[in-house]
């Protein structure tokens, strides 16, 4: 492994050493995850044909973040397992399964870095040609309510990275978090009269006044250190004035009101949520399975930006363990 990383064994093994919040993330140059995904699905009898969706393995690089190895196992011996790359970057996992008895496993271990010294992300205009992140999508279509704070935004005369981080805070000031109040299906327009919701929620308002603002902007699903759950923020996409070939990326979490800092784990991109749901799928059979997650992310390794090279201060960590609700 590079950087002085452990090997994935090694990161599993040391998954229960100590507390994350220990750590001045201000100081991190250079950060090892660990995450490992347990998904099962019962059902009460036999189904067939089963066609499971995943997207829980992060891509083989996004900006300072890179995939550094990764297992993944299925208990039925006769899946069939394919992997793609989408038209978001996202790595798809498909898995085809002709039978399931009375359940099946999935679980995942995914080891990933982060290093600082790599600056900031730039994407080139042509990665953007594909997506719509200028458009409104499904989950992000605005009704009037949107459009007249929108009109406001822009009113108020703030430009690009301002203006994004002004959209951020007015999200994570207006809306409050609370659970069963909305859903998988629920727009940003929804959500914001009702003025509650999840991270999903926040994200999906602050993309759909992004894009309002003629800021693109990207729906993305990861992990957060402390979070039980997955969690979701949003990519801004800045113009740079010396390059017009490529655009700055920007993360913000709306839900903390904050930028999205090194720890962080980005899984997927896309316009909404749909296009990055963890899992999905379809099977036959005259009834319905019963899901059971857990998922626990670890901070396998870190190093401080004053840390001497002969001193070495690789500490080996871990966060809490929790449920992970695939929505």
């Amino acid at each position: 492994m590079k950087h002085g990383l452990p090997d994935l064994e090694s990161a599993i093994a040391a998954i229960d050493l100590s507390d994350y919040q220990t750590v001045d993330w201000s100081r991190v140059q250079h950060s090892a995850y660990l995450i490992h995904q347990h998904l099962r699905y019962e059902y009460p009898g036999p189904i067939q044909n089963l066609q499971q969706r995943l997207m829980i393995l992060p891509p083989q690089q996004h900006g300072d973040q890179r995939l550094v190895d990764y297992r993944l196992t299925v208990t039925n011996p006769s899946v069939e397992t394919t992997y793609r790359v989408d038209d978001f970057g996202n790595t798809e996992i498909t898995i085809c399964v002709p039978s399931v008895e009375h359940s099946i496993d999935f679980e995942a271990w995914i080891l990933v870095e982060r290093l600082a010294a790599a600056g900031p992300y730039y994407l080139s205009i042509r990665d953007l040609a594909t997506p719509q992140y200028s458009k409104p999508s499904r989950l992000t279509h605005p009704d009037e309510t949107l459009y007249e704070i929108a009109a406001r935004f822009k009113a108020d005369g703030k430009q690009e990275i301002e203006l994004a981080h002004q959209i951020n805070t007015w999200v994570y000031q207006t809306m409050s978090y609370a659970h069963e109040v909305t859903g998988i299906h629920t727009t940003a327009a929804e959500a914001l009269a009702l003025k509650q919701g999840v991270c999903q929620d926040y994200a999906h308002i602050m993309v759909t006044l992004c894009r309002l603002c003629a800021l693109p902007a990207r729906y993305v699903s990861g992990h957060l250190l402390g979070e039980g759950g997955t969690h979701a923020w949003v990519e801004v996409l800045l113009p740079v004035d010396e390059d017009p070939e490529v655009a700055l990326v920007v993360p913000l979490d709306p839900t903390h009101g904050r930028p999205a800092g090194f720890n962080y784990v980005t899984v997927a991109m896309g316009n909404d949520y749909f296009d990055v749901a963890p899992m999905s799928g379809t099977y036959y059979a005259a009834y319905s399975g019963q899901l059971s997650t857990r998922k626990r992310v670890g901070l396998a390794m870190y190093t401080y930006m004053d840390t001497a090279p002969d001193k070495g201060n690789v500490r080996v960590l871990a966060d809490t363990a929790g449920e992970f609700p695939i929505e």
